[in-house]
């Protein structure tokens, strides 16, 4: 049996605060002893080293994966010939130091989600799936899910801490 870390969507349109959220939010729910990780689903094709560069090198060479290290820090970037799922990306975090994986995007996943939305976008609210718990938004609105505050990083930490907590005892 493989321990499954807990993962928690971020998701929203583009421009609605993501990665400015999770900015502030990681360094709280560290704060509260949670280690925390994250996945980014980018639409682009991310590159992380840049041409001419070793690393660059040896994947134009054909390497198929390319791990960099340094004293402080390694990353193996890898070359894949399809798309891989998010639980094949969530396999790969090292379980001694993650307790918990921050997924930005993958929105059609099946899995539990904050969905944001700002009141000044242009695009309406989207529809809301059975796995959203909990709406961040800087509006208030009716809804049968949690609302938080988007601009309120401690209530959301305290929103993400009580849900995490909760999967650890299953």
């Amino acid at each position: 049996m493989r321990i499954q870390i807990p993962l928690l969507g971020i998701t929203g349109y583009s421009g609605s605060g993501k990665t400015t959220l999770l900015e502030k939010l990681i360094p709280e729910l560290i704060a509260r002893g949670i280690r925390v990780s994250v996945i980014k689903h980018s639409h682009h094709n991310a590159q992380v080293d840049k041409e001419g560069k070793d690393s660059w090198r040896m994947k134009e060479a054909g390497s198929a994966q390319v791990m960099m290290a340094s004293d402080h820090r390694w990353a193996l970037m890898t070359e894949t010939p399809s798309p891989v799922s998010l639980d094949e990306l969530a396999q790969q975090f090292d379980k001694t130091l993650t307790d918990l994986i921050l997924v930005e995007g993958f929105k059609q996943e099946p899995i539990p989600k904050i969905l944001l939305h700002r009141q000044e976008m242009t695009k309406l609210l989207p529809e809301i799936d059975n796995d959203v718990l909990a709406l961040a938004t800087n509006y208030s609105l009716e809804t049968d899910r949690t609302l938080l505050d988007i601009n309120r990083i401690p209530q959301i930490a305290d929103f993400v801490e009580h849900w995490f907590r909760s999967q650890e005892i299953k």
